[in-house]
């Protein structure tokens, strides 16, 4: 199983503070949203992770996360070269995902509690 982070949104409805920081670097009680993503990631065992960014906030993202060491997990950046939605983002991640099985969490939400009863019952099931 792998996992896909969608981190290519411009972050409009929270500017200014997004003018100048992409919105899952964006931090809550002083860590980026963006790391609570990937300790939960790193909790459920996924160790294959993609992550969605767009030309204009790769680099950002790319310096602050980096090849995803610190989560003892390997991470892929995908560019996505024109925002056209969610549905866009997982086209083109095609190949990083190659038909794999696979948990999708949107780059600026924070979930509350731990995921791995719900992955466990999909690899039970599927």
């Amino acid at each position: 199983m792998k996992a896909l982070v969608l981190c290519a949104g411009k972050g409009t409805r929270l500017r200014p503070l997004t003018d100048s920081i992409p919105k899952p670097l964006v931090p809550v009680a002083n860590r980026p949203i963006l790391f609570y993503i990937l300790d939960q990631i790193k909790n459920i065992g996924i160790t294959e992770i993609g992550i969605v960014v767009s030309p204009e906030n790769k680099k950002q993202i790319e310096d602050k996360i980096g090849d995803g060491r610190n989560w003892e997990a390997n991470i892929k950046y995908i560019v996505q070269t024109e925002p056209k939605g969610l549905a866009h983002g997982l086209i083109v991640s095609e190949n990083f995902l190659n038909d794999s099985p696979f948990l999708l969490f949107l780059g600026d939400n924070l979930i509350k509690g731990n995921l791995l009863g719900v992955v466990n019952r999909f690899r039970v099931n599927n």
